[in-house]
Parts: structure tokens; C-alpha cells; sequence
């Protein structure tokens, strides 16, 4: 089977053996995966976690193992890549994402693969999430980032009516975006070079955005959203360290920072400490999600709530995949982009 892997630097279509299942695992056809900017990332050698690639995948059962119950052949599903152990100190504390062992589980190969195996571990621990059926495949395929950024919402102590500047309207601030309109944010305003994801955010609850180059139009922009005040929650949604600069001075005394994009490996922050300190603003880092996000998404996605259709841009076949991740790099063409494979079927549910 073809499997698109990552080998001393290089994205490789390779052949591999087809997985079979063990007591108490599934297969899994793969439908589509999300390219998501961790993947890139990795591509570039900016990411220090392990290579694996391909994350946001679903598709139809195809292998069910012995012992394996509620699951028949061509069911379809989403699988979430890591789970936590639940039983650490990190875990008990609720920090789900930054269990030492949440990393450690993946799928096997990863997610741009024909066929890819899904361990006992993630059917135990609830990480294999029946799809609606009124959803797409690639509509399927963004609800872990989707999930990401409401596992970011809740850490924040996100509230109806908080005023939000999303810095980075990419793919995963375009979704943070959305769902913060979704569940009440009283006002949204964001960042973005790119006209075809400005666009994307104007139409999914985005009231305003600015060039992030100019960084005083952007301080201007939320001087007037907030009648002074600055925003309740500022979302880094870039690994641009100029960006979380630039969220000090745009939100409000008390308020939050969320950093939520991925950061260069040996990044520093250089903001003002002294103004953060007497001005009581918190800065809260997330990472990834669980499945009770994954479930809640999935419902806000299904019921019309989170409207993920227009955000997917490009449906590529895995056979194509160096295509898929060079479109994905260019901001200026490529909202989400979407490697399907042998199970998906154009606009079918």
C-alpha cells in the first residue's frame, strides 16, 4: 500500500505493508487527512516531536480485530491520533494534552496511508468517533484542529460575550475563529496577508481584519473594537514570535494570550514582563485536544452550528501528495487542503 512518509528531510510515497488488526484493534480505509501545519513543519525541520505525519484522518473500517465490539466493516469513522494515559499527575490535574504518554500513541503508519492500524489502546480509551452521517469526508477531516482550538477556548476560560483578536486567520485560525462565534464571542477581529483567507474569515463571523505588517493599523483595530479597553482574549495563532509581541499590547488588563501555533523549536519571547506583571495578563499555551472536545465539535459540526465545508479548498489523492503539501505551504491559493485516499468519494457522506 502507499504510504506518504517522512525520510532524513524528504516527503516520500512509499510502499508498505498492509496492517492487519490484533486482538482488540481496527484497520481504517483512509477517506481524507488534513495537511496540517505541524506536518509542515516537520517538513521543514521546525518541529521537534516525532516525524510521524498525518493526523486528521478518517475513513471506513475495513479490519476489525478479535474482541473488537460496536464496530462493523465499512463504518465511518474519525480517529484521534494521540490519547492520554488518564492515571498520571499531569492527567488527575486535568492537562490531558500534556501527558507524558499522550505523544507516544499514533497511528500506525500515520495518516497519509491507504490503510493505517488503530491500536487497543485508542478503542479503550474512546479515540475512535463514529461520524454523522450528514458529514463529509473532508468536512470530517478538520475536526481535530477544530477540536484543538476548543480545547483552547475552555483552558482560557473563554466566556460568552469576550472579545477575541485572532493573530493568523491560517486553517486552524480560521476554525478557532469560527467556533469562537459558534459559542458566543462577542466580537472577533484577526490578522491575515492573504486576501483568499481574509475573505474565508469575513464570512464565518470575522467582523474585521488588518495586515499583520502594519502592526499600528492593528493596534488601531482593536482600539476602536474595544472601545479602548483591548481584547479579553488574544489568540496566537502563528509561530511568528513578532505576533506575540504584538499581543501585549492588545489585550486588556486581566486578559489572556492564548499560544496556540506552533513556535519555532528555540523561539524566545521578548515581550515586556514589567507590563504584563502590573497589567495581570495571562499567558496560557495549548496543545492538541481530547476526545470530549473531539465529541463536541463533532456535534456543533453535524448540527450546522460550525460550518467547515467552505474551508476545505483542495482535495488531493495521496498519490499526489507532494502536490497536496506544496499547495498547502502557499498561503496565498490553499485555504485547507485534503489528501484523499482509496475511501473517499467527491461530495459523498
Amino acid at each position: 500500500m502507499k504510504v506518504g512518509l517522512l525520510s532524513d528531510g524528504r516527503l516520500l510515497l512509499a510502499e508498505r505493508p498492509e496492517p492487519t488488526p490484533s486482538r482488540g484493534e481496527l484497520t481504517v480505509r483512509l477517506a481524507a487527512c488534513g495537511i496540517c501545519g505541524t506536518d509542515l513543519e516537520k517538513l521543514r525541520g521546525n518541529y521537534s516531536t516525532a516525524g510521524i505525519l498525518g493526523h486528521e484522518a478518517v475513513g471506513a473500517v475495513d479490519g476489525i480485530g478479535e474482541g473488537v465490539t460496536g464496530f462493523s466493516v465499512g463504518d465511518r469513522v474519525f480517529v484521534h491520533h494521540h490519547v492520554p494515559c488518564y492515571a498520571c499527575p499531569v492527567c488527575r490535574r486535568g492537562a490531558y494534552t500534556f501527558c507524558p504518554e499522550y505523544g507516544r500513541s499514533n497511528l500506525d503508519p500515520g495518516g497519509f496511508a491507504e490503510r493505517f492500524r488503530v491500536s487497543a489502546e485508542h478503542l479503550r480509551k474512546q479515540a475512535v468517533l463514529p461520524l454523522a452521517a450528514g458529514l463529509r469526508w473532508e468536512e470530517a477531516a478538520l475536526l481535530e484542529p477544530a477540536a484543538c482550538a476548543l480545547t483552547a477556548l475552555r483552558s482560557v476560560g473563554f466566556a460568552g460575550g469576550d472579545r477575541v483578536v485572532i493573530l493568523g486567520l491560517g486553517p486552524v485560525g480560521l476554525l478557532y475563529a469560527r467556533l469562537a462565534h459558534a459559542i458566543g464571542a462577542g466580537w472577533i477581529a484577526g490578522t491575515e496577508l492573504s486576501a483568499l483567507r481574509r475573505d474565508a474569515a469575513l464570512r464565518g463571523g470575522v467582523q474585521v481584519v488588518a495586515d499583520p505588517q502594519d502592526p499600528g493599523a492593528v493596534r488601531k483595530m482593536v482600539r476602536e473594537g474595544t472601545d479602548g479597553t483591548g481584547a479579553d482574549l488574544v489568540v496566537v495563532a502563528t509561530g511568528a514570535p513578532a505576533a506575540v509581541d504584538l499581543a501585549g499590547d492588545l489585550v486588556r488588563r486581566g486578559g489572556t494570550v492564548n499560544l496556540f501555533g506552533l513556535p519555532h523549536a528555540g523561539t524566545h519571547l521578548s515581550m515586556d514582563l514589567q507590563q504584563l506583571y502590573l497589567h495581570g495578563v495571562r499567558i496560557v499555551p495549548t496543545y492538541a485536544t481530547t476526545e470530549r472536545e473531539l465529541s463536541d465539535v463533532h456535534a456543533l459540526a453535524a448540527s450546522g452550528r460550525l460550518p467547515l465545508r467552505d474551508l476545505v479548498s483542495h482535495r488531493i489523492p495521496l498519490e499526489r501528495i507532494d502536490e497536496a503539501f506544496a499547495v498547502a505551504a502557499d498561503t496565498s491559493q490553499s485555504l485547507k487542503v485534503v489528501v484523499t485516499g482509496p475511501a473517499f468519494t467527491p461530495g459523498s457522506v
